[in-house]
């Protein structure tokens, strides 16, 4: 069974040709091995009923609605999520907005409303942790008896672990302060990008003898902080070296939110509108302030010659 792949936002977009799916339910974050096992469970399923698969998701996720700019630093934007889950030939990605109304909708609404009467779900695949609803208080159990009563099943899946130890966005993340890029890459199965288009900055970057392609990551915290070498990838398909800088920026006054700059050798065209693919293999060192534009574009200078000096050996 093909079917064009679709992205729906709100249950206000769900049509009756969208009743009748195998679905999952989760935050997704960095689409990793355990949740590409679970992904991979939910394609067989929809295969042998000949049904289309949904992964359902969050935005904002239901840690950064209650948490903000307290909750952990997300692996992916939306954009990057939806592509990922395309990726692993998911169908339908179905993302609900997280917010006050959707946090206070008990899990028997939920399952009525969005499981039932939106998406029409005919097999569930949750892990038997999973909790929904106001006060968190929907779990397996209530799904288990609520697919009895409505026609659905519900199946639940297993901890994915690589060395004995359980594959999970939280280990990503640490992995990635740790500045371990091998161990994190082959949680997620592939390395660890960002991605976005490039926005127009201030310039400065060509005062500073390094001009910079910027990219908003539309967060509010980074996983990652710092200076680090880079491969970059772009919409183009050319690819090229660089280093990048991912922070606030505190020596030209800071930002609210995490920007990523990066300075790319050997090319100076005008990379504006451009989507750009950005691969962090090795930190230089962390953010800092300076006391002047001179001593940034000194320091600035020395990243550049540290970086080509990496990607030499």
């Amino acid at each position: 069974m093909t079917l064009k792949q679709e992205f729906i936002r709100g249950l206000h977009n769900l049509r009756a040709e969208h009743h009748g799916n195998v679905v999952t339910i989760g935050s997704f974050d960095g689409v990793h091995l355990g949740h590409q096992a679970i992904l991979q469970q939910v394609k067989k399923q929809a295969e042998e009923l000949r049904l289309p698969s949904v992964a359902m998701i969050f935005e904002p996720q239901p840690h950064e609605f209650f948490a903000g700019d307290k909750a952990p630093a997300r692996l992916m934007r939306l954009g990057e999520k939806v592509h990922a889950l395309f990726d692993q030939g998911i169908d339908r990605v179905f993302c609900l907005p997280f917010n006050s109304a959707l946090s206070q909708l008990s899990a028997d609404d939920f399952i009525k409303k969005v499981l039932i009467d939106g998406l029409g779900t005919r097999y569930l695949v949750v892990g038997d942790d999973f909790r929904f609803g106001a006060g968190r208080a929907g779990d397996y159990s209530r799904l288990e008896s609520a697919g009895e009563d409505n026609g659905f099943a519900v199946t639940d899946t297993q901890s994915f672990l690589i060395g004995g130890e359980r594959v999970s966005s939280t280990r990503i993340r640490e992995l990635l302060q740790q500045n371990d890029f091998t161990e994190a890459a082959r949680l997620l199965g592939k390395p660890y990008t960002i991605s976005g288009r490039v926005v127009k900055g201030n310039q400065l970057g060509r005062e500073l003898g390094a001009p910079t392609a910027n990219v908003h990551l539309h967060r509010y915290r980074s996983p990652l902080s710092g200076v680090f070498c880079v491969k970059v990838a772009l919409s183009s398909g050319d690819h090229a070296q660089g280093v990048a800088n991912v922070g606030v920026r505190p020596t030209l006054g800071g930002s609210a939110k995490p920007i990523l700059e990066v300075h790319l050798f050997e090319r100076n065209d005008d990379l504006y509108g451009q989507e750009i693919f950005v691969e962090f293999v090795h930190r230089l060192r962390e953010e800092q302030r300076f006391d002047g534009l001179e001593q940034l574009k000194q320091q600035i200078q020395r990243d550049i010659k540290q970086a080509r000096l990496f990607f030499s050996k």
